[in-house]
């Protein structure tokens, strides 16, 4: 029994002193790691700095199972923020710089570890050159964890490997997988809505929908709101020719609501006409694409664009759906007029002295 209690804290002596031992050690840190990911800079770039798509890669949230995520209004660009917690773990990331399709400063705090985090992206053979480089200093429990485990350079160059691994997978695949169908024509409905209209460079259209359609997403939540449909995008001028385009953001509501004046988002009135249907699946980078095979479509069968119409985009599928830019789904809507239906040709019944049985009216479709 005696020697039991020896041994037992002949092992306490030893985990306080390996404790102290530990603690004593410095803190700071310091990793770097670069990857060729097989994609277009800006393709990865758009990717990267939006925190909804860290799900898909980071490689510690995509094993780890039960975790939180908390995003704001603005997950992309300079600002951009979101938060994590498991029930053990919390962690807070933040972008305090980007410069479009080039660098991303962030800072971050995991259990009161906290670091900079700096990455970089270069077109190279093959696709882009990313680096990640990440400095800070560890706390105590960080500290005796990766001392148990390599030490922290060895786990953080482990984690950044895994997670450009999947990156790379996961543009390689999801981007690239896409169908485009034209549905037909159909009647938009009237209605109401909320609105946000910007006039910009036709070049950051796709930038401005994708900062401006969470702020509507989060005003709608922020004032308890509730949408009577999915949100959709309203083009008032394209202009190619001055490289302008004038839209809007809009989120239908089930009936009109009044906004105070002054604020960036008003109140709006969906106007009801008869439009081309195409459908997209997958990311929006083949939108392009899609427009202009609905727009053969109208051309190739007879149809007349009607320009007083509103061109829009319905999204039926997002990212705050479902992760995978593969299975997102967008509808694009082109007034056109409908066509006139065809005047029945009169044909002449040769007359007899039995009874005949009447016709059937011919049918038309329009």
């Amino acid at each position: 029994m005696r020697i039991l209690k020896y041994l037992f804290l002949l092992i306490m002596l030893l985990f306080i002193g390996v404790t102290v031992y530990i603690a004593t050690l410095k803190g700071d840190f310091k990793v770097k790691q670069s990857a060729v990911i097989h994609s277009p800079r800006g393709v990865v770039f758009d990717y990267v700095n939006d925190y909804k798509n860290w799900e898909t890669f980071g490689s510690w949230m995509t094993k780890e199972q039960g975790i939180t995520f908390t995003y704001p209004a603005k997950t992309m660009g300079t600002g951009a923020q979101f938060s994590w917690d498991n029930g053990s773990d919390k962690g807070l990331m933040k972008t305090y710089f980007a410069k479009e399709n080039d660098s991303i400063q962030q800072k971050g705090n995991f259990n009161g570890t906290t670091a900079e985090v700096y990455w970089k992206l270069k077109d190279t053979v093959g696709g882009t050159k990313i680096t990640v480089e990440a400095r800070g200093k560890m706390d105590l429990l960080t500290k005796i964890s990766s001392f148990f485990s390599g030490g922290f350079s060895s786990m953080a160059n482990d984690a950044l490997e895994k997670s450009f691994r999947n990156l790379d997978k996961t543009l390689a695949y999801e981007m690239r997988t896409y169908s485009i169908k034209v549905n037909g024509i159909i009647q938009r409905n009237s209605g109401f809505c909320l609105k946000q209209t910007v006039t910009c460079r036709i070049k950051s259209l796709p930038k401005n929908i994708k900062i401006m359609m969470p702020k509507m997403l989060h005003f709608f939540k922020k004032n308890n709101l509730s949408m009577s449909g999915k949100p959709f995008i309203l083009y008032d001028r394209y202009d190619r020719a001055n490289d302008i385009v004038t839209f809007s953001v809009c989120a239908p509501t089930r009936e009109q609501i009044f906004i105070t004046s002054g604020s960036e988002i008003t109140s709006g009135e969906i106007v009801p006409f008869t439009c081309l249907k195409t459908t997209l699946t997958g990311d929006y980078s083949h939108l392009k694409e899609a427009w202009t095979k609905a727009e053969n479509y109208i051309r190739d069968n007879g149809y007349t664009p009607n320009f007083a119409g509103k061109y829009a985009e319905v999204y039926i599928k997002t990212i705050d759906d479902v992760k995978q830019p593969s299975k997102w789904i967008t509808e694009i809507h082109i007034p056109v007029f409908p066509k006139a239906a065809p005047t029945p040709t009169a044909v002449a019944v040769p007359t007899t002295t039995a009874p005949t049985t009447p016709s059937p009216a011919p049918t038309v479709t329009p």
